[in-house]
């Protein structure tokens, strides 16, 4: 078919009067569904109903160290649970710990203490600097833009490339800007375009020349283990191990969670850095919690057994959301493809697809959505402040609908990016 842009007028407006036909008759179907967040659906939960038996009353609270789980003690973590992350991410015992069951949480709380009490060694703490900057790769996450916003730091837009961020233009800014103390990053399976960093982006991050002392990589590896292909899962290099070569290992901190492993309101987060980076942490934190939940630590290392166990469960889950994918990106494909209208990503993992509309229309498809009965991630909520320059990219996640209401839904938002690009094409 020729690209909407090629067709007559007349064309057009008779494509549109199709298109809301089609339109009109969902709305009358009352469709009620929320595609707003990645949430994990409730078979994926069905698949980790065993970890609820692993501590019971009976069972023995001892970790490996002979630490009782349910007292004080392990403040950094219980052995056999760093175990498995410390495998997972590529870090030593010693710059890892695990946490509560929040990622979120721990990002929020290191870069509060940033802006409080200074983390880097020798950093001053950001709340006495007159400007605080930090590069935001977009699309990307918005909770992760919230933070920032939320602590007052300006936000700085990064365009993402198939490598990942636009290294050209990070290099350039965070070399000539001592403002510009940080970065979000996630590097596998990115949010929401699904990219994994390039091992030269990798090493780019490691080396780069940065105008400010203290400036902080948040590398949020949320997806590590997040494959959909087993056999073609995407690899990313070891940010710290590059830290290290080049000679800053303090510049970097990862987060990771089983939040979209085992259960997204009661897994297990950790955060990994330099030993100079987690002595100041520790110290802080001490201030803060005598420790975390334990017994769910030692619930999930019994349940899981190793990293073997955490990628045994993820292929099984991976064979969940493989038709959930395929039930969208089809429909991208029969319905918008060489129309000139759409763009997209097929991910190898992750969470998310990513979809560009028409230029300044994507508030327009999610309005259309909605009133349809679908509710979408809103249209911009993928840059800092919510506003997408181009107004175009709209985060779509399959994750928590069943295959046959993915299939209504992702219709029904094909049938809206048509409609939207013929009203644009028709006002010009």
């Amino acid at each position: 078919m020729s690209g909407y842009a090629e067709l007559s007028r007349e064309e057009l407006e008779a494509l549109h009067g199709e298109l809301l036909g089609r339109y009109e008759a969902f709305k009358a179907k009352g469709l009620r569904l929320d595609m707003s967040r990645g949430k994990p659906a409730a078979d994926q939960f069905d698949l980790v109903s065993g970890l609820l038996d692993t501590v019971t009353s009976q069972s023995s609270t001892r970790a490996e160290d002979g630490a009782d789980c349910r007292n004080y003690g392990d403040f950094d973590g219980i052995p056999e649970c760093k175990k498995i992350f410390c495998d997972m991410l590529g870090v030593a015992p010693e710059e890892l710990f695990v946490c509560g069951n929040s990622s979120l949480s721990v990002m929020y709380d290191a870069i509060g203490k940033m802006m409080l009490l200074g983390v880097r060694p020798g950093a001053k703490p950001w709340r006495y600097l007159d400007k605080v900057k930090f590069l935001c790769p977009a699309p990307g996450y918005d909770r992760h833009f919230a933070i920032t916003e939320l602590y007052g730091i300006e936000m700085i837009p990064i365009e993402m490339t198939p490598d990942g961020p636009d290294m050209d233009t990070v290099e350039r800014l965070v070399g000539s800007d001592p403002s510009i103390k940080g970065i979000w990053c996630v590097p596998k399976y990115s949010n929401p375009q699904g990219i994994t960093y390039s091992d030269e982006t990798v090493r780019r991050f490691a080396r780069m020349k940065t105008a400010a002392d203290d400036f902080m990589i948040m590398w949020d590896n949320a997806y590590a283990v997040h494959d959909l292909y087993p056999d073609r899962r995407d690899t990313l290099l070891n940010i710290l191990d590059e830290c290290k070569k080049a000679g800053d290992p303090d510049r970097v901190m990862i987060f990771a969670s089983t939040s979209k492993i085992s259960y997204a309101g009661a897994g297990i987060a950790v955060f990994a850095c330099s030993e100079a980076v987690m002595k100041r942490m520790k110290e802080l934190l001490s201030f803060q919690t005598i420790g975390f939940d334990k017994l769910n630590m030692l619930r999930h290392a019994r349940y899981f057994g190793d990293l073997d166990g955490v990628m045994r469960h993820m292929d099984k889950q991976a064979e969940l959301l493989r038709p959930k994918f395929a039930a969208v990106l089809d429909a991208f494909d029969r319905e918008l493809a060489g129309k000139g209208i759409a763009e997209w990503l097929a991910p190898n993992g992750g969470y998310f697809i990513s979809l560009d509309v028409m230029d300044g229309c994507a508030g327009r498809v999610v309005r259309l959505c909605k009133e349809a009965g679908v509710v979408l991630t809103g249209a911009g909520a993928t840059y800092p402040y919510k506003k997408d320059p181009r107004d175009r990219n709209i985060r779509v996640a399959p994750t928590y609908p069943t295959v046959p209401e993915l299939e209504q839904a992702v219709e029904l938002l094909c049938i809206s990016v048509q409609l939207a690009a013929v009203e644009k094409l028709l006002a010009a």
